[in-house]
C-alpha cells in the first residue's frame, strides 16, 4: 500500500508506527498523557528517536464517558503540543486526531499537519468530508457508532464484519465523490464493539482489503486485551504486541501505538517471517 504525504507517495511496506501523544489529562493509559509542553516535548523526541513513522496527537479524549470539551480548548491543546513537536522537528509526519472540522482546518492550515484521524468517520461533523478533499490532505476513517459517551450501548451487530465494512464502503464513495484522494480506513477496535466483536474484527482483518485502501489497527493496550487477560492497560504491554502480529498477519499497513520500539520490533519481525 502506499499514500500521499505532504506532495509525497510513501510506501507503507514494512508497515509504519504510528505513536500516540495525547495532550490531554484524562486518556485511558496514563502513560499517554502530556498535558503540558515539558511532557509533549519529551514523548515527542522520544516517539522519534525510537523510530516513529507518524505522530498522532489527540487534545480531546475519547475513551469511554469522557467528558466533552468544546472546540477552542481541544484546539488550544492540540497548538500547544504542535508547537513543541515542530520545534522538536519541522519535518515530522503529524497526524492530529479530531473529529471537527474546523480544527482540523486549522491545525493543516497553522501547522502543516499531514493526516487528520476522525474517530467519527464524518458522522459528528458532516462537513469534515469536504473539508478534507479542500485542504488536500490524507484522512483516516474509523468506524464508530453515537460518541464517546453513548457507544458502549450501540454494538447489537448482526455480523460486525460486515457491517463494520458496509458502513467503511459507504463513506469511502462518499468522501472520493467529495474528492478525498487518501484515505486511510480503521475498524474502530474498542469503539461501539464488545470485546468478542473485536476479536472477531481483528480475525477477519483480511476482509477490509476489500476497500481498496491501506487499514489501520489500533490495539495498543485497549480493554479487549486487559479484559480478557484480567490485567491494566498499563499491564497490557506484551498482549498489545501479541495482538499486533495478528493485525499485521491481517494486512494492517499502519499500527496506532503507544510503545514505538515494542511495535518497531514486531513490524521487524513479521517483515522477517514473511
Amino acid at each position: 500500500m502506499t499514500i500521499c504525504i505532504d506532495g509525497k507517495i510513501r510506501t507503507l511496506s514494512p508497515a509504519w508506527v504510528m505513536g500516540i501523544i495525547n495532550a490531554t489529562p484524562d486518556s485511558f493509559y496514563a502513560g499517554s498523557r502530556t498535558p503540558g509542553k515539558d511532557g509533549v516535548a519529551q514523548r515527542a523526541r522520544r516517539l522519534i528517536d525510537l523510530g516513529a513513522d507518524c505522530l498522532d496527537i489527540g487534545g480531546y479524549s475519547s475513551r469511554p464517558g469522557a467528558s466533552h470539551i468544546p472546540a477552542d480548548e481541544e484546539y488550544s491543546r492540540l497548538a500547544m503540543a504542535l508547537e513543541q513537536v515542530r520545534r522538536i522537528d519541522e519535518s515530522a509526519v503529524i497526524s492530529v486526531d479530531t473529529f471537527r472540522a474546523d480544527v482540523a482546518r486549522r491545525c493543516v492550515e497553522e501547522w502543516n499537519v499531514a493526516i487528520i484521524n476522525d474517530i467519527s468517520g464524518g458522522t459528528l461533523d458532516p462537513e469534515m468530508p469536504a473539508t478534507v478533499a479542500s485542504l488536500g490532505v490524507a484522512y483516516v476513517l474509523m468506524h464508530m457508532r453515537g460518541n464517546p459517551v453513548t457507544m458502549n450501548t450501540l454494538t447489537d451487530y448482526t455480523d460486525v464484519t460486515a457491517e463494520v465494512i458496509s458502513d467503511l464502503a459507504f463513506k469511502v464513495a462518499r468522501l472520493r465523490q467529495e474528492g478525498v484522494a487518501d484515505i486511510i480506513v480503521d475498524p474502530g477496535f474498542g469503539f461501539a464493539k464488545t470485546v468478542e466483536q473485536n476479536f472477531t474484527l481483528l480475525r477477519n482483518l483480511r476482509d477490509f482489503a476489500m476497500l481498496g485502501c491501506p487499514v489501520l489497527a489500533g490495539l495498543s493496550r485497549k480493554s479487549m486485551i486487559w479484559r480478557t487477560l484480567g490485567l491494566t492497560p498499563e499491564e497490557s504491554l506484551n498482549g498489545t504486541t501479541a495482538l499486533h502480529m495478528a493485525a499485521l498477519a491481517g494486512g494492517a499497513s499502519i499500527l496506532r501505538v503507544h510503545d514505538v520500539a515494542e511495535a518497531r520490533q514486531c513490524v521487524a519481525l513479521h517483515s522477517a517471517l514473511r
